[in-house]
C-alpha cells in the first residue's frame, strides 16, 4: 500500500469518527482537541508524509478505532502507535 493511500485511508477514518481535520503551520506536530463542541485533528502541514501518518495513527490510537473496518496494514499502524504509548507510559510510571 502507498504512503500516500496509507495516509488517505488514516483521513477517512478520522472523518468517520466526527473529527474535522486541519493542516495548519506552526511549531508542533499535532494531535486531537475540541473546540467548543467541534472534535478537530490538527497536523502540522510541513510534517513529511510519514510523520503525518505517524500524527493521525498516534492520535487515532488514543481516540479508538476498535468498531471500524480497516485494512489490516492500516489497523497495524495504529495499533503499533497505542503499543508505543503503553510502553512509553509504563516506562514513565517506573521512574
Amino acid at each position: 500500500m502507498r504512503k500516500q493511500d496509507i495516509l488517505q485511508e488514516l483521513e477517512d477514518i478520522a472523518k468517520k469518527l466526527g473529527y474535522r481535520l486541519r493542516y495548519e503551520k506552526g511549531n508542533f506536530v499535532g494531535g486531537d482537541c475540541r473546540v467548543r463542541q467541534e472534535k478537530i485533528l490538527v497536523i502540522n502541514k510541513f510534517l513529511p508524509i510519514e510523520g503525518r501518518i505517524s500524527t493521525l495513527a498516534k492520535a487515532l490510537s488514543r481516540i479508538g478505532v476498535g468498531h471500524l473496518f480497516i485494512t489490516p496494514q492500516v489497523r497495524k499502524l495504529i495499533d503499533d502507535e497505542s503499543e508505543k504509548s503503553r510502553t512509553v507510559s509504563s516506562q514513565h510510571s517506573t521512574l
